[in-house]
Order: structure tokens, then C-alpha cells, then sequence
């Protein structure tokens, strides 16, 4: 019996939840832990999409000391999407789990193009759908990729993985030993506090389409199937 408390979700992982504490590429170990979650997660018969982002192997930062035009930069960003991307889907299709890549820059001979009623096919098909290259747009990140698609395929929640805290604070815990976590918090908070969970523009999306967003930790094993089963791990963070 599926006892999971969402029945379509979409998993944003960082790049650098990848890298583990090597901090770029990808550590095996980690990408292999991650994969071997979503599979527990799946094998429940939950619905899972999954947006990365790419700042394992490249950041806009670095493009901006550079010198680099802000835009060609953000595309070399989508393209490390793409390459994690491809590295998840090996790891999963390896332990049985059927897996989509999905493009926002068209590249057919390594991913499909996005298009929205195939994703959700592949969903109801049980396939993990994995979105790649952002919203295939510079100036946009892959928080906002993830709140645009979670809207797109009507999933229930955003679960947003970290690999350096576990829910929302009142300031950084790192800095402030004082900081206080979140059990829930609205969006307006969020924005109006600069508690820095996504950027603006993710969260203003979120927040206008009703879509329930849940911060939490990758690190500790096992922990996207907690977040899926409804325990009381993270922070909530909700419209309303």
C-alpha cells in the first residue's frame, strides 16, 4: 500500500550536492546514495521529476570575474546541467530505475526536448524525469526551473535537497550560532526576510501557483523518503 504523502514531486538538487566534499565534479559515492533514495522513493510509486543544478563544474560567479558576457555564461551553466543530467540517469537506469532526460536547449542526440505532456507521460509511466539546461533562458536559475516546472506538471511539492543544512533559519547557522530553524514559513517571509531559500523570482512563483515547498537535508541517508512519507524533517515553507 503507498502510504507516501505526495503523489507527484519534483527533487531540485544543488550541483554541489553532487561534488560531496570534494566541492566540483561528481563524487561517485554521493551521486550513487542519491540515486539508490529516488529509487526507494519511486518503488513506492511516487511520481518523481528531478531538476539539478550545475554548480559542481560551472558557476556564473566565475563567468562574471572573468569578464564573460552574463549570458553566455548562464548557458555554460545550463550545459553543466546537462552533464549531471546524464550522470544521474546512468546511476539510476544502473539500479533498475527507467529514466528520462529532458532538454530545454535541444541536443536530441544525447536527451529528448522538453515538452511538457511527454514529461508527464513518462511520469505516469513511472519513469523518472530528469530536466535539464534551466528553463533554457539566461538571468534564470534552477530554483526557478524547478518552481516553473512543478507548476508545468501540477506536482504537490518542490522538495529542495541541500548538502550544507537542514531547513530554513532565521540567519546563517554557520555565522550565528543563535539562528533559529524553521518548522514552517510562508513565502512572504521568505521574501520580505531575505532567508535566502531560492532567489526572488522562484519563490514569487512558488508563492503565486500555491506550490508547498520542503528544505531539507541530503546528507543524512534516507532522508527523501522521510520527506516523502510526511515525517517531520526540514522546513515547510508555504503560499499560505
Amino acid at each position: 500500500m503507498n502510504t507516501a504523502r505526495y503523489r507527484r514531486i519534483v527533487l531540485k538538487l544543488s550541483g554541489e550536492a553532487l561534488s560531496g566534499q570534494n566541492g566540483f565534479g561528481i563524487e561517485p559515492r554521493v551521486i550513487h546514495s542519491i540515486t539508490s533514495q529516488i529509487k526507494e522513493v519511486a518503488e513506492l510509486g511516487v511520481e518523481v521529476a528531478v531538476v539539478v543544478g550545475g554548480g559542481n563544474i560551472w558557476r556564473g560567479k566565475v563567468g562574471s570575474e572573468m569578464g564573460m558576457d552574463r549570458a553566455n555564461a548562464d548557458y555554460m551553466g545550463m550545459l553543466a546541467t546537462v552533464m549531471n543530467s546524464l550522470a544521474l540517469q546512468d546511476s539510476l537506469e544502473n539500479i533498475g530505475i527507467p529514466t528520462r532526460v529532458q532538454t530545454s536547449i535541444e541536443m536530441r542526440q544525447v536527451a529528448e526536448p522538453y515538452i511538457r505532456r511527454k514529461a508527464i507521460r513518462h511520469l505516469e509511466k513511472k519513469r523518472v524525469v530528469i530536466f535539464a539546461a534551466g528553463t533554457g533562458n539566461p538571468y534564470f536559475s534552477t530554483d526557478t526551473t524547478a518552481a516553473l516546472r512543478a507548476a508545468e506538471i501540477e506536482a504537490d511539492v518542490i522538495l529542495m535537497a541541500k548538502n550544507n543544512v537542514d531547513g530554513v533559519y532565521t540567519d546563517d547557522p554557520k555565522v550565528n550560532v543563535d539562528a533559529k530553524k524553521y518548522d514552517q514559513v510562508s513565502y512572504l517571509e521568505v521574501l520580505n526576510e531575505g532567508l535566502g531559500v531560492m532567489d526572488s523570482t522562484a519563490s514569487s512563483l512558488c508563492m503565486d501557483n500555491d506550490i508547498d515547498l520542503l528544505v531539507f537535508s541530503i546528507t543524512e541517508e534516507g532522508n527523501i523518503k522521510k520527506a516523502v512519507m510526511g515525517e517531520n524533517i526540514g522546513t515547510i515553507v508555504r503560499g499560505k
